[in-house]
Protein backbone atom coordinates (compact mmCIF):
# COMPACT_ATOMS: atom_id res chain seq x y z
CA UNK A 1 0.00 0.00 0.00
CA UNK A 2 1.37 3.39 -1.04
CA UNK A 3 0.25 6.43 0.95
CA UNK A 4 0.97 10.11 0.29
CA UNK A 5 1.09 12.39 3.34
CA UNK A 6 0.69 16.17 3.07
CA UNK A 7 0.82 18.84 5.78
CA UNK A 8 0.98 22.52 4.84
CA UNK A 9 -0.80 23.83 7.95
CA UNK A 10 2.18 25.93 9.03
CA UNK A 11 5.11 27.69 7.37
CA UNK A 12 6.62 24.23 6.92
CA UNK A 13 5.99 21.65 4.23
CA UNK A 14 5.80 18.15 5.66
CA UNK A 15 5.19 15.53 3.01
CA UNK A 16 6.27 12.00 2.25
CA UNK A 17 5.41 8.66 0.70
CA UNK A 18 5.04 5.54 2.82
CA UNK A 19 4.91 2.14 1.14
CA UNK A 20 4.03 -1.01 3.08
CA UNK A 21 4.56 0.80 6.40
CA UNK A 22 8.03 2.10 5.44
CA UNK A 23 8.90 5.72 4.68
CA UNK A 24 10.44 5.97 1.23
CA UNK A 25 11.13 9.69 0.95
CA UNK A 26 10.10 12.86 2.75
CA UNK A 27 10.40 16.63 2.66
CA UNK A 28 10.46 18.57 5.93
CA UNK A 29 11.41 22.17 5.23
CA UNK A 30 10.29 25.66 6.23
CA UNK A 31 9.33 27.80 3.24
CA UNK A 32 7.34 30.62 4.84
CA UNK A 33 5.74 32.89 2.24
CA UNK A 34 7.11 30.70 -0.56
CA UNK A 35 5.07 27.67 0.51
CA UNK A 36 2.39 28.17 -2.14
CA UNK A 37 5.06 28.24 -4.86
CA UNK A 38 7.10 25.23 -3.77
CA UNK A 39 4.50 22.84 -2.33
CA UNK A 40 3.45 21.20 -5.59
CA UNK A 41 6.99 20.91 -7.07
CA UNK A 42 8.26 19.40 -3.80
CA UNK A 43 5.42 16.87 -3.74
CA UNK A 44 6.26 16.02 -7.37
CA UNK A 45 9.83 15.45 -6.19
CA UNK A 46 8.59 12.62 -3.97
CA UNK A 47 7.44 10.69 -7.02
CA UNK A 48 10.67 11.42 -8.86
CA UNK A 49 12.82 10.20 -5.96
CA UNK A 50 10.75 7.07 -5.25
CA UNK A 51 10.08 6.32 -8.94
CA UNK A 52 6.41 5.86 -8.07
CA UNK A 53 3.77 6.83 -10.61
CA UNK A 54 1.18 9.23 -9.10
CA UNK A 55 -1.52 6.80 -10.25
CA UNK A 56 -0.05 4.13 -7.96
CA UNK A 57 -0.91 6.00 -4.76
CA UNK A 58 -3.57 4.08 -2.81
CA UNK A 59 -4.48 6.79 -0.32
CA UNK A 60 -3.81 10.41 0.60
CA UNK A 61 -3.62 11.57 4.22
CA UNK A 62 -3.97 15.34 4.49
CA UNK A 63 -3.72 17.61 7.53
CA UNK A 64 -6.75 19.90 7.31
CA UNK A 65 -6.01 22.13 10.32
CA UNK A 66 -5.79 23.88 12.62
CA UNK A 67 -2.97 26.25 11.74
CA UNK A 68 -2.25 28.80 9.04
CA UNK A 69 -5.39 29.66 7.06
CA UNK A 70 -3.39 30.11 3.85
CA UNK A 71 -1.23 27.06 4.43
CA UNK A 72 -4.21 24.80 5.08
CA UNK A 73 -5.87 25.90 1.85
CA UNK A 74 -2.72 25.18 -0.15
CA UNK A 75 -2.47 21.58 1.01
CA UNK A 76 -6.19 20.89 0.78
CA UNK A 77 -6.39 22.21 -2.77
CA UNK A 78 -3.54 19.97 -3.91
CA UNK A 79 -4.87 16.91 -2.09
CA UNK A 80 -8.51 17.32 -3.16
CA UNK A 81 -7.72 17.88 -6.83
CA UNK A 82 -5.29 14.96 -6.83
CA UNK A 83 -7.73 12.62 -5.04
CA UNK A 84 -10.64 13.59 -7.26
CA UNK A 85 -8.77 13.43 -10.58
CA UNK A 86 -7.09 10.09 -9.78
CA UNK A 87 -10.04 8.62 -7.88
CA UNK A 88 -7.85 8.07 -4.80
CA UNK A 89 -9.27 7.77 -1.26
CA UNK A 90 -8.48 10.73 0.99
CA UNK A 91 -8.37 10.93 4.78
CA UNK A 92 -8.04 14.01 6.97
CA UNK A 93 -6.32 14.39 10.34
CA UNK A 94 -5.72 17.28 12.72
CA UNK A 95 -2.29 18.89 12.86
CA UNK A 96 -2.49 18.45 16.64
CA UNK A 97 -2.93 14.69 16.21
CA UNK A 98 0.18 14.54 14.03
CA UNK A 99 2.12 16.54 16.61
CA UNK A 100 1.13 14.25 19.48
CA UNK A 101 1.89 11.17 17.41
CA UNK A 102 5.42 12.41 16.70
CA UNK A 103 6.35 13.00 20.34
CA UNK A 104 9.43 11.19 21.59
CA UNK A 105 8.36 11.19 25.24
CA UNK A 106 6.12 8.82 27.16
CA UNK A 107 4.10 11.51 28.92
CA UNK A 108 0.70 13.08 28.40
CA UNK A 109 0.96 14.85 25.04
CA UNK A 110 -0.09 18.50 24.76
CA UNK A 111 0.39 19.79 21.19
CA UNK A 112 0.05 23.57 20.89
CA UNK A 113 0.02 26.11 18.06
CA UNK A 114 0.13 29.85 18.74
CA UNK A 115 -3.17 31.40 17.65
CA UNK A 116 -2.16 34.91 18.87
CA UNK A 117 -3.92 37.32 21.24
CA UNK A 118 -3.51 34.94 24.17
CA UNK A 119 -5.07 31.98 22.37
CA UNK A 120 -3.66 28.68 21.16
CA UNK A 121 -4.86 25.72 19.18
CA UNK A 122 -4.34 22.81 21.54
CA UNK A 123 -5.41 19.32 22.53
CA UNK A 124 -4.46 16.81 25.20
CA UNK A 125 -3.78 13.14 24.48
CA UNK A 126 -2.79 10.33 26.80
CA UNK A 127 0.28 8.14 26.35
CA UNK A 128 -1.62 5.95 23.88
CA UNK A 129 -2.77 9.01 21.89
CA UNK A 130 -6.36 8.79 23.11
CA UNK A 131 -8.11 12.14 23.31
CA UNK A 132 -8.39 13.77 26.74
CA UNK A 133 -9.15 17.28 25.48
CA UNK A 134 -10.40 17.56 21.92
CA UNK A 135 -8.59 19.91 19.51
CA UNK A 136 -9.84 23.44 20.10
CA UNK A 137 -9.18 27.18 20.07
CA UNK A 138 -8.56 28.01 23.72
CA UNK A 139 -6.93 30.71 25.85
CA UNK A 140 -3.54 29.90 27.32
CA UNK A 141 -5.02 30.67 30.74
CA UNK A 142 -7.83 28.13 30.34
CA UNK A 143 -5.46 25.50 29.01
CA UNK A 144 -3.09 26.06 31.94
CA UNK A 145 -5.98 25.50 34.34
CA UNK A 146 -6.83 22.20 32.67
CA UNK A 147 -3.20 21.12 32.93
CA UNK A 148 -3.07 21.85 36.66
CA UNK A 149 -4.68 18.49 37.33
CA UNK A 150 -2.20 16.62 35.12
CA UNK A 151 1.15 15.74 36.67
CA UNK A 152 3.27 14.36 33.87
CA UNK A 153 2.81 16.13 30.55
CA UNK A 154 4.93 17.61 27.78
CA UNK A 155 4.13 20.57 25.53
CA UNK A 156 4.84 19.89 21.85
CA UNK A 157 5.22 22.94 19.62
CA UNK A 158 7.44 24.92 17.29
CA UNK A 159 6.24 28.14 18.96
CA UNK A 160 7.46 29.80 22.15
CA UNK A 161 5.20 30.55 25.11
CA UNK A 162 6.03 32.57 28.22
CA UNK A 163 3.72 30.35 30.27
CA UNK A 164 5.56 27.15 29.40
CA UNK A 165 9.30 26.71 29.74
CA UNK A 166 9.84 23.13 28.66
CA UNK A 167 8.70 22.47 25.11
CA UNK A 168 9.45 19.50 22.87
CA UNK A 169 10.03 20.81 19.35
CA UNK A 170 7.71 19.32 16.76
CA UNK A 171 9.52 17.13 14.26
CA UNK A 172 6.93 15.05 12.40
CA UNK A 173 7.42 11.30 12.32
CA UNK A 174 5.69 10.82 8.99
CA UNK A 175 6.07 7.05 8.96
CA UNK A 176 4.48 6.74 12.40
CA UNK A 177 1.67 9.19 11.59
CA UNK A 178 0.77 7.43 8.36
CA UNK A 179 0.85 3.96 9.88
CA UNK A 180 -1.38 5.05 12.75
CA UNK A 181 -4.01 6.66 10.52
CA UNK A 182 -3.74 4.50 7.40
CA UNK A 183 -6.98 2.64 8.14
CA UNK A 184 -8.99 5.71 9.07
CA UNK A 185 -12.16 6.01 7.00
CA UNK A 186 -11.76 7.80 3.69
CA UNK A 187 -13.95 10.68 2.51
CA UNK A 188 -15.32 12.02 -0.72
CA UNK A 189 -12.81 14.70 -1.82
CA UNK A 190 -15.66 17.20 -2.20
CA UNK A 191 -16.56 16.69 1.47
CA UNK A 192 -13.05 17.52 2.70
CA UNK A 193 -13.00 20.93 4.35
CA UNK A 194 -10.58 22.95 6.50
CA UNK A 195 -10.78 22.61 10.27
CA UNK A 196 -9.74 26.09 11.32
CA UNK A 197 -11.32 25.69 14.81
CA UNK A 198 -11.94 29.46 14.85
CA UNK A 199 -13.37 32.19 12.65
CA UNK A 200 -11.11 33.92 10.18
CA UNK A 201 -10.21 37.53 10.99
CA UNK A 202 -12.57 38.70 8.24
CA UNK A 203 -15.42 36.68 9.77
CA UNK A 204 -14.61 37.93 13.27
CA UNK A 205 -14.66 41.56 12.12
CA UNK A 206 -18.27 41.14 10.97
CA UNK A 207 -19.45 40.11 14.44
Amino acid sequence: MKILYIDTSSSFLYTGIVENDKLLYQVKEEYGQSLSEVALPKIALLFEKTKIDPKEIDKIIIVNGPGSFTGIRIGLTIAKVYAWSMNIPITTIYSLEAMAMSSKNNKIHVPMINARRGYVFAAIYDKDYKEILKPQHITIEDLSEKLNSIDDYEIISNDKFDSFNKIELYNPDIEKIVNYFKDKEAMNPHAVNPEYLKLTEAEESKL
